[in-house]
């Protein structure tokens, strides 16, 4: 899998707005339309967390929060080209001190490292479509999340949220074939 160069996928808001960013061969970046869907509907929430995004790809939503005003952000990718690809859009727009990547699959390192995830009040999750990695992702950190974590979880729209004991859905929207749901500890 190799890096393709700045193309379709920018930032869509905040203080590097418009900025391209690299994306490696063979993911599927989050589309504009359903990124800016994502970040309107946190609004302020987004502001001085400490963000975590799994399944990272080329590391665009978590980006996009840090451009927003998030505090800090840990990257969790399994790909190498996707973690040099995240390290290249990091330096790009400036925020490595802003910025931790994780190489590892990112349901092990959730279920390994419980008290790093806790620390994160916004949680972003957009694993691949076809992979039913999304309930088992998110069965991981219902176990482990603090109380007011929001969850936000990109989808399939044909992919059902599972029920899970302490997150909740606080708001589902659908954008043709995808759909991002927010979920919230308690």
């Amino acid at each position: 899998m190799g890096v393709k160069g700045p193309g379709r996928l920018r930032i869509e808001g905040g203080e590097d707005r418009g900025r391209r960013l690299t994306a490696p061969a063979g993911i599927r970046p989050t589309q504009g339309m359903v990124k800016q869907a994502i970040f309107n509907l946190l609004g302020v929430r987004v502001l001085e967390a400490q963000v975590l995004d799994l399944f990272s790809g080329s590391g665009a939503l978590g980006i996009e929060a840090l451009s927003r005003g998030a505090a800090g952000a840990t990257f969790v990718e399994s790909s190498e080209a996707a973690v040099a690809a995240i390290r290249v859009n990091l330096a790009a727009v400036g925020y490595l001190d802003r910025a931790r990547v994780v190489r590892g699959d990112a349901v092990w390192w959730v279920r390994g490292h419980p008290v790093e995830v806790a620390r994160h009040k916004l949680v972003l999750l957009d694993p691949p479509y076809a992979d039913p990695v999304l309930e088992t992702a998110l069965a991981a950190l219902d176990a482990v999340v603090a109380v007011g974590t929001l969850v936000v979880a990109e989808r399939a729209s044909a992919s059902p949220v599972p029920a899970l004991a302490r997150l909740t859905v606080d708001r589902d929207r659908r954008y043709g074939g995808s759909s991002v749901t927010i979920l919230v500890a308690h």
